[in-house]
Parts: structure tokens; sequence; C-alpha cells
């Protein structure tokens, strides 16, 4: 699909992203922590969460990467362990109703990093490249600053600019000037107060520093600071719920329409009408509904009542799926319950990110025009085939009748100067094995997302000639396209659906083949729960050699899975291959020279990926895949 327009193009580098994870759960030691990328770097003080800063995206690879992991040692062995958060939180409030509030908080955030650095690097001696290359970015980017402010007029962001040359300068040859916008008194007490931070040893001490500086130039800056260079790294999101109040909790939204029913004169007529309303017109639940947002008011009160009915949902009995414990006496009816529902817990079988997905399987039922579109493809791909089979017999061919020299045992060869010349001679070879049954089985996903609509006849194509080989080599295989929902998908449910469109039992069937041309492009693609279902069917399987291939244009998108599609999709593309399984992406049809869409799917797959314009340059991209995985199941 072309994107006409991108405001933020950022391709998530999946395996620095796994790096800065491991890194911060080995930190932490915790295995939940997780790893957002923010405008500015922090750590949350109840979430487990540590925030790397996007000012680091646009220096090259190495920096990046040592930046960014700089970011999270500060965080967890600095910020997380060694910040005061109660001083944090007094300077926060304290600052609101002063002038200067932004200077104060970056001035103290960036000088109380400062402290933490030297904490970090006595903890941890290991992390003194990282921070020596942090400060030298940030000295490149604040000298650059301090010129560019100056020239704006700036002055507090100059300011600032200064001060962090001063404080990270390595000798006092570096000095840059702290207030050149100043008179001669206020720089020479400027010049005795700054040296007063390296004294600092907690962050109260960092916080009155701070204070002391600002109170000497409220009075020389006219304005605060114009940009955001940094803010305080500890995260709190919690004031609001800490503020709300029993009437807040008890509340009533208003109707969204004000109008009402005028009174009508005359004899009022009785009629029963059903309980049905707009409201409720969808299906599903009604539990603890107790009121309705639209509607006209009247003046219709009544204290009838009716006597219960059992199809009352509101009346309902909820049935928990907590597990039946030892300690417990329950009946045959609980028991029964239990078994009825997946026991209710903290597991995310298919990952963190798919918590909410609900897998629903699709059978096959293809039709005579999908007959008949599967013959033109299978004749138009019938030459293919053909070249692929023949290379493959050949080679087994070879492989059968080729001797094996050098043997311990065996037949006696004719030449024997090794016997003269070798310290421990191998005499013997053996004649070739008869020929065996691929040990092998194949499972194809195909992404039918929306944006595979360009893709999506060429991905056809290329899906019959894969099956039609796999099935002359007579090697099982499973093809099974996925899509979520999108109009279905909600935060407590998101439906996504698998298409079965060849099955391992019937894959090597002369019949099958045709339901392929079921698979449509539909909405959105979750990746990671896809490959992680495919992962589990595979690995039900006897064949020693299990192959994975993704038909996929490389860009998850699903609800909720905007920034952690690429990360999850990779990590379960390394689970599949750190249980034996060889995880392939091929990406067929229009748009494979695209740069960005080859960089997402190198964070995704590795190297393992596979670029094919069109499909007639499929057997020649196929054919040393292939052979490599069926050696290794021989």
């Amino acid at each position: 699909m072309e994107r006409f327009m991108m405001f933020n193009d950022r391709t998530v580098d999946s395996s620095l992203v796994m790096q800065l994870s491991d890194l911060a759960q080995t930190l932490m030691r915790r295995r939940d922590v997780a790893i957002q990328f923010a405008a500015h770097s922090g750590v949350h003080c109840v979430k487990p969460v540590v925030y790397v800063s996007h000012f680091w995206d646009g220096y090259p690879p190495l920096e990046r990467e040592t930046a960014m992991k700089s970011d999270v040692g500060l965080r967890i062995i600095g910020t997380y362990r060694h910040t005061d958060r109660l001083a944090v939180r007094a300077f926060r409030h304290a600052v609101e109703s002063r002038p200067l509030s932004k200077l104060s908080k970056q001035l103290f955030t960036f000088a109380e990093d400062l402290r933490l650095e030297a904490v970090c690097e006595r903890e941890r001696p290991g992390m003194k490249r990282w921070f020596r290359t942090r400060r030298r970015l940030y000295r490149r980017y604040f000298t650059q600053q301090w010129q560019a402010n100056r020239t704006r007029g700036a002055w507090a962001d100059q300011f600032l600019a200064g001060m962090y040359l001063r404080l990270t300068a390595d000798s006092p040859l570096d000095d840059a000037p702290l207030a050149p916008m100043a008179d001669e008194a206020v720089q020479a007490r400027l010049e005795t107060l700054w040296p007063q931070f390296f004294d600092a040893s907690s962050t109260a001490e960092v916080a009155d520093w701070a204070f002391a500086v600002v109170e000497l130039m409220k009075d020389v800056l006219p304005h605060d600071m114009v940009n955001a260079y940094t803010s305080l790294p500890i995260v709190e999101d919690d004031a609001d719920e800490k503020t709300m109040t029993l009437q807040d909790l008890k509340r009533t939204n208003p109707l969204e329409n004000r109008d009402a029913l005028q009174e009508a004169d005359g004899e009022a007529k009785r009629q029963v009408l059903p309980t049905w309303h707009r409201e409720t017109s969808r299906a599903g639940g009604s539990f603890l509904r107790f009121e309705l947002e639209r509607g006209s008011r009247t003046e219709i009160i009544s204290d009838k009542a009716r006597p219960g009915e059992d199809g009352d949902q509101a009346l309902a009995v909820v049935k928990g799926t907590s597990r039946p414990t030892a300690r417990n006496e329950y009946g045959l009816e609980a028991q029964a319950s239990f078994s009825e529902q997946p026991p209710a817990g903290n597991s995310a079988p298919y990952g963190e990110a798919n918590r909410q997905a609900d897998l629903v399987l699709l059978p096959s039922s293809p039709n005579l025009a999908h007959l008949e579109q599967y013959r033109a493809k299978q004749a138009a791909v019938a030459p293919y085939r053909k070249r692929l089979v023949r290379i493959m017999e050949q080679w087994l061919e070879h492989k059968r009748s080729a001797w094996r020299m050098n043997l311990p045992v065996g037949r006696l060869r004719k030449q024997l100067v090794s016997f003269f010349t070798d310290e421990r001679p191998r005499l013997f070879y053996k004649k070739g094995e008869p020929t065996r049954r691929f040990d092998a089985v194949f499972g194809l996903l195909v992404d039918c997302s929306a944006s595979m609509h360009d893709k999506m006849e060429e991905t056809k194509t290329g899906l019959v000639l894969c099956h039609e080989v796999l099935k002359t080599l007579r090697v099982p295989h499973q093809i099974v396209g996925f899509w979520e929902d999108a109009n279905e998908a909600a935060a407590s449910r998101q439906p996504n659906y698998l298409q079965m469109a060849v099955s391992f039992h019937r894959s090597l069937e002369p019949s099958s083949g045709p339901a392929i041309l079921q698979l449509e492009p539909h909405e959105d693609n979750r990746d990671g729960l896809a490959i992680r279902w495919m992962t589990e069917q595979l690995l039900k399987r006897p064949e020693a050699q299990k192959v994975l291939l993704v038909f996929s244009d490389g860009e998850p998108a699903a609800y909720g899975y905007e920034q952690n599609g690429i990360i999850d999709t990779h990590e379960a593309v390394a689970e599949a291959r750190r249980r034996g399984i060889e995880v392939v992406n091929l990406f067929l049809g229009h748009g494979a020279d695209d740069e960005s869409t080859r960089r997402t799917i190198e964070n995704i797959y590795g190297r393992f990926r596979v670029f094919v314009p069109h499909v007639s340059e499929l057997p020649d991209r196929l054919l040393p895949l292939l052979k490599t995985w069926l050696q290794k199941s021989l």
C-alpha cells in the first residue's frame, strides 16, 4: 500500500530494543521491566517502565546505541536507586509558583543526572564508556545551542547551555561564558556559586544549588526558557487518581440531549410496549447497566415493580473462572464449571501484547470459481515447478549415487597409498544409500491485511508454486492466512481470524490447493500472534526439520499494536528460532525495493528475508533455501 503522508516515519530497531529490555531487566532484576520511547528519558515511580529519549535517534548507530544504554543505566542505577523522590516532588511543587520554573526544572535535572553519572561509574565501572559518549554528544549539542540561542536572544536557553558546558568541562581552557548578559557583580557571584555543585552529595543538595543559581539569575533573565531539553526524570501519573473524591466516583453523566417532552392534556392511555431501546439494540450482556445516555425527560414517575424473570440478564449469576484448590470442597457442578472456561490469571501464552487477542479458526470452503482460478495459476507456475523439482531430484540422485570415501569400515579401496603415509589411514568406502523421504515440515503464514491488497495476487501465485513443489516432493505443509477485525477490536477483545487454506493432513492430496484462492486482504494484522500460533502447530509435528515461511509486507498494525508490534513480532521470531524452527520472511510483489520496508523487515527477521519483485524470480531465490533446509532433513 502506498503511504502518501507519514509525519513520524521512525522505524523501530527491534534488535536494539531487545538489548535495552534485557539490560533494564538485568539492572533492575525484574522480568517485567518495559522499555518505552519518549521525548525525554525517565523512570516511572510506580510501574516498571523505563523511558528512553528520542533525542538520540538522529545520531549514528554506534553512538545511538551507546547513548540509549546510558539512558537505561542512568535511570535504573542512578535515578531509581539514588534519587530522593520526596525531594524531587518538593522541588516540583516549589518551582511551580516561582519565576523561571522551566529553567529551574531543567537545570536541576541536568545537575542531578551529572551527580548520578558519577554514582553509576563508581558502582558500575563498565558504564564509564557510555557516559563519556553521552557527555561528548551533549557537549557538542549544547555548544551549537549556545551559539544559536545567543543569536536568537533566548538568554535562559543560552544560560542553561553554558552551565552544562561549564559543569562538564575537562579543563579550565574549555570554560564557556556562563552569563555574558549579566553585569560584573552577578558574574562574580556566579563564578563562586557554580563550583558548589561538586560538593552536593544528595538530591536535596542539588535542588538547593539549583534554587540558588536561579534566584541569582531571576533579575537578569527577562523570560523563561523556550526549549525543553529535558524534564524531571521521575514520572508520576497517579496524581489525578489521588485527588478523586467520593462524589467524583458517584457522579452521573448528563444526557447528551437536554429536551423534555411536553405534558399532554387528556386521558392517559395504557399501552404495553417492549422494553427495547436503541442503546440496547446491540447484542451483549447488560450487566451493571442502570442508566441511559440519550432520551427525552418525562414526567413519568412510578413506584411499581414487577417480579423478576429467568431471562433477565441483570439478575443473572456471574460465573467466576478461578482454579479449584485442595483446601476447599467443591461439588460436581462447580468442578464442571471450571472446565468450561480457561482459568483466570496473568498468563499470556501468545505474548503480553496479545493478551486480549481472541483466535478464531475459519475452515476452507472453495467453490468452482476458486477451482478454475487455481487451475489457471497451476498452469502458469508449472514451468517453475518442474524446474525446481527437477533440480531437487537431480541433487537427490547425486546424493544417492555418490560414494562416501575415507571411512573406517566398509569396502576396501584400490588406492592404498595412505596406508603407508597416514598415521591412522582410512581405506574404506561405501556406496550411496537409497533415497529417503524428506524429514521436514513447512508452515506458511499469509498476511491478509489491507496493506497487502496490491501484493495479494503475486502472493497467491507464489503460494501455489510453493504448494505444488512441496506436494510433489511429498513434504507436508500448512498454509494459513491471518488478519484482525478492526471493526470489532476493542481494549477487552481483539478477534483474530486464521483462514486454514491447506492443512497438514490434506497437504499431499491431489485435490488440495484451491482454498488458497480464498485468501483475500482484510483489515489489520497481528504478526506476532500468528507466528506464535504456527510455532505451536509445528512443534507438534514429528519431523526433524521445521520451517516457517511468512508472506508479509513486514508492517504489523492492529489495535494497541502500533508501538510494540515490531518488537512483539521480533520476539515471536526469536522464540521460534530458539526452539529449532527456521523462520524466513518472503516479500512478493510491488514495494520490494522500498528502503523503509526493507529496514522494517530486517529489524524483525534479521538477515533471513527474501525480497521477490515478481513470482518468476521466486524459483531462483527459493532453490538455495529449499536445498539447505531439505539437506538438513536427510
